[in-house]
């Protein structure tokens, strides 16, 4: 009777990962849990918050001030001498300054500080793209290990056989013990690397779990995937138009003309408005109210005004310099992944003719051994011949997969 329950709850456990798990739902997972896209997020709401800060210097500035002195001393001349006398204080000061003009460098600073929430905005559209890349490849990794271990099963079941044919025949004086000791020696060499496959799977599956930060069974079901195939026509030009790495520094570029343009403004001065109305309350008791125009003008600040915009504009053209290199970066790394595209096609055409040929010798090889009419090693030949055809193309099949991932992500998508 337990057994019978064994059995029930191990099939029902079984049916219940059936339902496949979908690429859609591993990226959903990962952007939903990934800490990095946290963190990056809360640096988009940081930047917008400085958009505020930079914004607050056009806003009048209102201070309230106020001091009272229960014991005070004020020294009061009289004829020639000092005489002091005690008595309590009460000051009390409102005060409001507001610029007018600054040569615009509130200006830029405020939009250098739009370009900060567009660049921490485009970084997290960047992480969110690397996530997905990764989860792809994680995923086609998964399906490719699963090809792979239902390849070395298969060639497990057909070592096991030519090993039982091999001892019957070895019984029947056909064959020597050398014949049944080389196919038990290649049928455990066939399990170990099994073993290795499932491993290699288990790796990803792990990995996997941690990026969506749920745990992932090693009875779950992967589609493989066939739908990340797209046309290449003009695909250099869309993702050089498209790159978020490009965008960022381009950004960056303008923020730094930006914060270039403020530093030079600063050199001129600003003209600020202020007021004040202040009430005193000790020996004597009266109000003063004060309206006036300040211009504040730069004479000499130790060189640090003119050692900024240096440094700022030397930052710009840097960041022009590094757009330059990025973009020859990239456009190498896709004429490179061409190529490579255009190779993996007829390396999987050539693949799919010889795991036909070879399967086909395969089933010759074991049929005639079976009649005694050829040697193990022949079998055996043709078993691994017919693995490595199989194991081959799967392999070829996952490299082209990873460069249309990878082209995906240069291309910042983030599907």
């Amino acid at each position: 009777m337990k057994i019978y329950i064994f059995l029930f709850f191990y099939i029902a456990s079984v049916f219940a990962d059936t339902k496949p798990i979908t690429l859609e739902e591993c990226i959903e997972a990962t952007l939903k849990n990934h800490p990095d896209i946290k963190k990056v997020s809360l640096e988009v709401l940081k930047s917008k918050s400085a958009v505020d800060i930079a914004k607050s210097d056009y806003l009048p500035q209102i201070d309230l001030w106020a001091q009272y002195n229960p014991t005070n001393t004020f020294a009061l001349p009289q004829n020639g001498r000092f005489n002091t006398k005690q008595q309590d204080n009460l000051s009390l000061e409102a005060s409001l300054s507001q610029k007018i003009y600054d040569f615009s460098k509130t200006i830029y600073q405020i939009d250098a500080s739009k370009k900060d929430v567009d660049i921490s905005t485009l970084s997290l559209e960047q992480n969110s793209a690397f996530l997905v890349f990764n989860v792809k490849n994680l995923y086609d990794s998964i399906v490719f290990q699963n090809g792979v271990i239902e390849a070395r099963v298969s060639d497990i079941k057909t070592k096991e056989e030519l090993y039982e044919q091999a001892k019957s025949l070895v019984k029947e004086g056909l064959k020597t013990k050398v014949d049944e000791l080389s196919i038990l020696s290649s049928l455990y060499s066939a399990k170990d690397e099994l073993v290795s496959s499932v491993a290699q799977k288990q790796k990803a599956l792990s990995t996997l779990s941690l990026y969506m930060n749920k745990e992932l069974k090693e009875q779950s079901v992967f589609e493989d995937r066939v739908d990340n195939i797209f046309s290449l026509q003009g695909i250099k030009e869309q993702i050089l138009a498209e790159n978020l790495e490009l965008k960022l520094i381009s950004k960056e570029v303008d923020k730094n003309t930006l914060l270039y343009s403020a530093s030079k403004a600063s050199s001129y001065g600003s003209i600020d408005v202020i007021a004040s109305v202040s009430h005193q309350d000790s020996l004597n008791t009266y109000d003063t109210k004060m309206v006036g125009v300040v211009a504040k003008i730069p004479l000499y600040s130790g060189g640090r005004i003119d050692a900024q915009s240096q440094y700022l504009r030397i930052s710009k053209e840097e960041l022009r310099e590094s757009y330059g290199s990025k973009k020859l970066v990239i456009e190498d790394e896709i004429n490179s992944l061409l190529i490579d595209i255009k190779k993996l096609k007829q390396t999987i055409e050539a693949k799919k003719v010889l795991v036909d040929t070879s399967k086909l010798a395969k089933e010759i090889s074991e049929a005639r051994y079976k009649e005694g009419l050829s040697t193990y090693i022949e079998a055996l030949d043709a078993s691994t011949t017919y693995l490595e055809a199989k194991l081959s193309l799967l392999e070829a099949k996952n490299s082209m997969r990873a460069i249309y991932n990878r082209l995906e992500y240069l291309k910042g998508s983030m599907q």
